[in-house]
């Protein structure tokens, strides 16, 4: 147990209803920290239960909140993977028969099918969130949610466009996620990172976990075409996973000694501070936390114009998918990167060197880095937590 507590131990006694907030996990990641900030802002409102279905890797703060974990021995394996599905939904079912919660708000595809196939009668409302555009690429599931869910929560306009033109879905939202630029702020001063770089290195830098969805390759890529045009500059991925492909193919196109991977980490905001440009590559976000967290620092952007995400914070949602470079209010865009994943360092790509050209003109030109760095620092302010917090409440109330 996360907190040395078993889930039938403690009632509500609160008076206020009960918020069953549910996620698989709190490794480190974007809708996992979602989840424990959601979960202390929503405590004003409601009693906040947070529940996981393992207390391995948690790297988050949650001192203080309610975790109820229901961790099961599981198994690999496709057929495996369902059963281990149902398994879990029917101990959701017997937390949401003892607690009655009055919303039951999952985040993530897995714990969205527990939440589903959880409902029970008076077991409290249920409340999917969809988190990336791949969410709505499948088909089946998006059936079966707006069929069996109460509301849909989107992180972004396309997304829950999609809900509404392609499925029917009814009752929906749209709830970007929240950025607490205050705590960020305070802790980007609470020490420095360590990077293998001297003072004089100007830091691109890029934050997100070891997986295709990231298009690391491409920005690997491109960053060997802007290293050799601007020696001065070095880059550094922060987020969980071992990167050994990654590593080998800096080590292939001659960059490893200015490349930096710092693994999995709970001060993120140090190294981003360190940071001269923000990177995105992605194939696909939701709402891209880490790139508001890197705006609330004052570091200009540049990203890959995916869905969804980028478009919306950095520019207009109308702009997703273009194909040329935006140079929008906030930040530049590039068009979606294209090909597959490519760990060939001698296949480059003419997005890869479009994405490369564009950020060699912005680390050129000390007048638009400086410009569009104020931009960013403030347009992170319009995704505040009380924001976020007054936002949700109204819509599940």
């Amino acid at each position: 147990m996360a907190k040395g507590m078993d889930h039938n131990d403690h009632l509500n006694n609160s008076g206020k209803p009960v918020l069953m907030l549910m996620t698989p996990m709190l490794h480190q990641g974007g809708f996992e920290r979602v989840a424990v900030q959601t979960a202390r802002l929503m405590e004003p409102y409601f009693h906040v239960l947070i529940l996981i279905f393992s207390d391995r890797d948690i790297a988050y703060d949650i001192s203080g909140l309610e975790i109820v974990n229901i961790s099961m021995d599981v198994k690999k394996g496709k057929l495996r993977k369902l059963l281990n599905m149902f398994r879990r939904a029917r101990a959701v079912r017997k937390v949401r028969k003892e607690r009655c919660p009055d919303y039951v708000y999952s985040f993530g595809p897995s714990a969205n099918l527990v939440n589903v196939f959880s409902k029970v009668k008076d077991g409290g409302k249920t409340v999917l969130g969809l988190r990336n555009y791949t969410d709505v690429e499948e088909t089946h599931k998006m059936r079966l949610f707006v069929k069996r869910a109460d509301l849909i929560i989107s992180c972004s306009v396309p997304i829950d466009r999609a809900v509404r033109e392609v499925y029917g879905g009814r009752d929906t939202a749209v709830q970007y996620n929240m950025v607490d630029v205050e705590k960020i702020r305070r802790e980007a001063l609470e020490g420095d990172a360590k990077l293998p770089f001297g003072e004089d290195r100007r830091i691109l830098i890029s934050v997100g976990r070891e997986a295709d969805q990231k298009g690391f390759w491409y920005m690997l890529k491109a960053f060997s075409l802007i290293h050799r045009e601007l020696p001065d500059t070095a880059l550094v991925i922060v987020g969980a996973g071992k990167f050994t492909d990654y590593r080998k193919l800096a080590d292939d196109l001659g960059i490893s000694d200015s490349v930096y991977f710092s693994g999995v980490t709970k001060t993120p905001y140090r190294y981003m501070k360190r940071g001269s440009l923000y990177l995105l590559t992605s194939l696909t976000e939701g709402f891209p936390n880490a790139l508001v967290e890197a705006m609330a620092l004052g570091l200009p952007c540049v990203c890959s114009n995916c869905m969804t995400g980028p478009a919306e914070i950095l520019s207009d949602a109308a702009d997703y998918g273009k194909d040329e470079v935006i140079y929008g209010k906030y930040g530049i865009l590039t068009p979606p990167l294209t090909g597959g994943k490519d760990l060939d360092p001698s296949a480059i790509t003419d997005s890869e060197r479009l994405y490369a050209k564009t950020v060699t003109d912005l680390l050129s030109d000390d007048k638009m880095m400086e410009e569009y760095g104020q931009k960013a620092m403030k347009r992170s302010e319009d995704f505040s937590t009380r924001a976020y917090a007054e936002s949700l409440f109204k819509i599940l109330k």
